[in-house]
């Protein structure tokens, strides 16, 4: 965007990978949805296509604010006039420095961790987020033990009830086809052929696009299809290297046989996890998909910037850090403007991609001396996904986010079809979850942001006889 805005000046891109994320296959769905496949591809494409963007493969190593300076970790520094920091995030590890412990965030670990899988008999997998309900959907052959800290699956993008209506598909023997991946991957030179380094945890990788797992092969030892066992209200407490566990002298569990796990387990495991429910399991190694942390660190030192409660830069509606000359975006930033009563920040792909357009609006515009309006995509909170083979589609404050006890909820289920739930306020539709080809998300976007009381509408305005996109075209 700024190499199109500004075709004479240098544009730096500062890297510590060798391929860059790109957006390709972009569908504008509606006003505020949009799809797209995020692609791996060399660097020198992108120098190809703007010839004023020059790509610097080194990781930063200090920036200095004051002197407008950032000096890279192979020794060389550079002056900026203005500065965008889109470092991302990296995984929070529930432990730190354990060999046992695998986060998943990016492409790199998501291959890292398919190599430990195939050796695997069972596994633990912390959290639940969108990485871990897919991550436990598409493992098969594996024995997984499943660690939530919340009463029902898939916290972060739905409720007890959704999950209620994706639990069967965990549990069903026939997989359907997966859906073929559009995305071509890219490999370093000569990689194919030499082990790779392993990343250390602390080498990010660039973040997981919507569809990562597509096209990994991620089976277990074992030969039956899926099964998961879940373990609600529960967070790990410690983790025990073998030898550790043997001086114990406690006893783990088996894998629960129809639910109820009283068996000890006679098999000696790699490690163990101990959770706060007092249960111990062994397995060969424990995934941590526990989110992200805005990946702030280079940037700190010697400079004072404001940084938000989740630990993020934050911003202003003009996406400003503190500091002069000085803007972030996507998962390293925290927005810190007043938000549209429909809209929230989540570190997904579709808000980094969104903020990092943005951004390069507002440096343009701040370059001209020309004034700016705070961006469409920011009216309403939208993002498409795919979930168990299912479409999801959440909208607005889909999950009652901030409103405190003062919604209803509606909702509209076929099992094994789809699921619909929306949240209201004072007769006005505040958010939607819809599961499944529901054909209603245009529809519900615009009653969202029309804000239009539907009092008069009832239970109506989810009965399936009913075609209610007639009613509000």
């Amino acid at each position: 965007k700024l190499a199109m805005e500004f075709p004479s000046e240098d544009i730096f891109l500062m890297t510590a990978s060798p391929v860059i994320k790109a957006v390709t296959n972009f569908k504008q769905i509606s006003k505020t949805l949009e799809e797209f496949d995020v692609e791996e591809q060399p660097s020198s494409l992108l120098e190809k296509r703007y010839p004023n963007i020059k790509v610097i493969q080194s990781g930063v190593k200090q920036l200095k604010s004051d002197e407008h300076k950032i000096f890279t970790e192979d020794g060389k520094e550079y002056m900026y006039e203005k500065l965008c920091l889109c470092a991302g995030a990296k995984p929070k590890l529930i432990f730190e420095g354990n060999p046992y412990v695998l986060g998943i965030r990016d492409t790199d670990s998501a291959q890292a961790f398919q190599k430990k899988l195939a050796q695997a008999e069972r596994i633990v997998v912390v959290g639940n987020g969108g990485i871990a309900l897919e991550l436990v959907y598409e493992i098969q052959g594996c024995e997984v033990i499943w660690a939530i800290k919340d009463k029902a699956i898939g916290n972060t993008f739905f409720d007890a009830g959704a999950a209620e209506f994706l639990i069967p598909k965990l549990t069903a023997e026939k997989r359907e086809t997966p859906i073929v991946c559009k995305r071509t991957k890219y490999t370093m030179e000569g990689s194919e052929e030499k082990e790779r380094p392993t990343a250390a945890s602390d080498k990010l990788g660039s973040a997981l696009g919507p569809d990562w797992h597509e096209g990994l092969h991620l089976k277990g030892t074992k030969e039956f299809s899926h099964k998961v066992h879940i373990e609600i209200l529960c967070e790990v407490k410690k983790i025990h290297l073998q030898q550790e566990f043997i001086q114990l002298q406690r006893t783990s569990l088996t894998f629960p046989k129809d639910e109820k796990n009283v068996e000890p387990d006679e098999v000696l495991w790699p490690v163990y996890v101990e959770l706060t429910n007092g249960k111990i399991y062994g397995c060969d190694f424990i995934v941590s998909a526990t989110g992200v942390v805005p990946n702030v660190e280079p940037f700190l030192d010697g400079n004072n910037f404001a940084v938000g409660e989740d630990g993020g830069l934050k911003v202003d509606k003009h996406m400003h850090t503190s500091l002069p000359d000085i803007y972030a975006a996507g998962d390293i930033c925290t927005a810190s403007w007043e938000p549209s009563p429909v809209w929230h920040q989540m570190r997904l792909w579709t808000q980094a991609r969104q903020m990092g357009w943005y951004a390069a609006k507002c440096m343009a515009a701040d370059t001209l001396g020309e004034s700016i309006d705070l961006d469409f995509s920011f009216e309403l909170f939208a993002h498409v996904t795919k979930f168990f083979n299912y479409k999801v589609v959440v909208l607005g404050k889909y999950n009652a986010q901030g409103l405190g006890l003062d919604h209803e909820l509606m909702l509209r289920c076929t099992k094994g079809q789809e699921y619909v739930k929306v949240v209201m306020q004072n007769g006005r539709m505040m958010g939607a979850v819809l599961i499944g080809e529901t054909d209603l998300e245009e529809t519900f976007e615009n009653l969202i942001l029309n804000q239009m009381d539907l009092s008069a509408y009832g239970e109506d305005l989810l009965n399936p006889d009913i075609d209610i996109e007639d009613y509000f075209d």
